[in-house]
């Protein structure tokens, strides 16, 4: 209540979001939020920019030249109503109060407290206006919360205080012990996206998405179960209508794309180095958090709030965790515009992908859910 609240119930259609906690090659947003769209929803997205190892939505969408997420309430609800969703990052009259409060965190040891982790979460997202939220609440080593015991506090406290203030919620504990998808970046991450909504991409990425955007068609009520609404989003992501909800919401926040070029018209690295298997065996799961640290200082993050991103720096992997890999294969490719940079990293990344001698075991996507239902552990996990 500290400044502006967006209400979007004039709508005709239901609005609801989704809330990432932060990880590693974590660019679910950019497809999820076309593909609710595509599905019926109303999609106003609140989102932030990238600070550590974890990356951030607003980063990866201002690498697509001319897009704006600084919108005035009028222009988002005039593209809401239009192409029913919004990309938008936090504005001065959005939540001012935890604008301070988050400025005053680092500073006075209390970035892990976990009411402020809640209310700095929910106060956003309650200014933005959905009538339901899903939160996607990594676990792992490239997570803010690496166990799951802490994960399931968190979870609990933003659902309960979601639900005191009558905002149907519910959480989706997801796996991030290495990256999501297979690539790191800003840039690369947008076109791994695109290329996943014009029906190819990572199955791990496009498996997250769907049941994402099924658990928010369920609780806006669009869907009656979680089952029919991953049918639903299934079939527009494979009939190609969340790919043009997204090159016309692109349009309508001044982006400029190019669907006829081989990566959309995004700006290209200066500089690229492979990264060689120097044996047979296996491709590794690499360490996210190491990993995006990696990225962090090619310069696809940041480590202060004021530090410039480069959209054309990242990591890109071309094989699959766990495929087998032959001596000569190129496992994986360093991009950026320094190349001392470049170099480096890809001296880091190398560490990271010594083939493995037997077939790594990689783990569930989906750990645990917590919904009215209560929390219960998936049976796979």
């Amino acid at each position: 209540d500290s400044g502006r609240r967006y209400d979007w119930s004039s709508l005709d259609r239901p609005s609801a979001d989704k809330h990432s906690t932060g990880g590693v090659g974590d660019k679910v947003s950019l497809v999820l939020a076309p593909l609710a769209a595509a599905c019926g929803l109303a999609v106003p997205m609140l989102s932030g920019r990238g600070l550590g190892f974890t990356g951030g939505t607003l980063d990866k969408l201002e690498s697509i030249p001319g897009f704006e997420t600084r919108l005035s309430e009028s222009r988002a609800r005039e593209i809401l109503i239009a192409e029913g969703l919004c990309l938008i990052g936090q504005s001065k009259d959005l939540a001012p109060a935890d604008r301070k409060l988050y400025a005053l965190r680092d500073v006075t040891g209390t970035v892990e407290s976990l009411p402020l982790i809640v209310s700095s979460i929910l106060s956003k997202k309650l200014a933005a206006g959905p009538r339901a939220l899903v939160i996607d609440l990594k676990v792992g080593q490239g997570a803010f919360m690496t166990d799951m015991i802490q994960a399931r506090e968190l979870g609990e406290a933003l659902r309960s205080t979601a639900g005191a203030l009558d905002l149907p919620c519910s959480v989706l504990f997801t796996a991030m012990d290495y990256p999501l998808g297979r690539t790191v970046g800003n840039g690369p991450e947008v076109e791994e996206s695109l290329a996943l909504l014009s029906g190819k991409g990572p199955e791990d990425l496009r498996d997250l998405s769907l049941i994402l955007t099924a658990e928010m068609l369920r609780l806006a009520g669009l869907e009656p179960e979680l089952e029919s609404g991953m049918a639903r989003a299934r079939l527009a992501l494979d009939e190609g209508h969340a790919l043009d909800r997204f090159l016309s919401l692109t349009r309508a926040q001044g982006g400029m794309l190019a669907p006829d070029e081989e990566n959309w018209g995004l700006p290209k690295p200066e500089f690229v180095e492979e990264i060689v298997a120097d044996r047979d065996g296996f491709m590794p799961a690499p360490d996210a958090r190491k990993v995006g640290m990696i990225a962090v200082h090619l310069g696809a993050g940041r480590t202060r709030a004021e530090d410039p991103v480069d959209p054309r720096a990242g990591l890109r992997f071309l094989k699959s965790w766990a495929d087998p890999v032959a001596r000569g294969d190129v496992l994986a490719q360093v991009e950026g515009t320094s190349p001392e940079r470049v170099k480096t990293a890809a001296t880091e990344l190398a560490k990271l992908l010594v083939p493995a001698t037997s077939t790594p075991e990689i783990g569930p996507l989906i750990l645990a859910r917590l919904d009215e239902n209560g929390f219960r552990l998936e049976e796979h996990a």
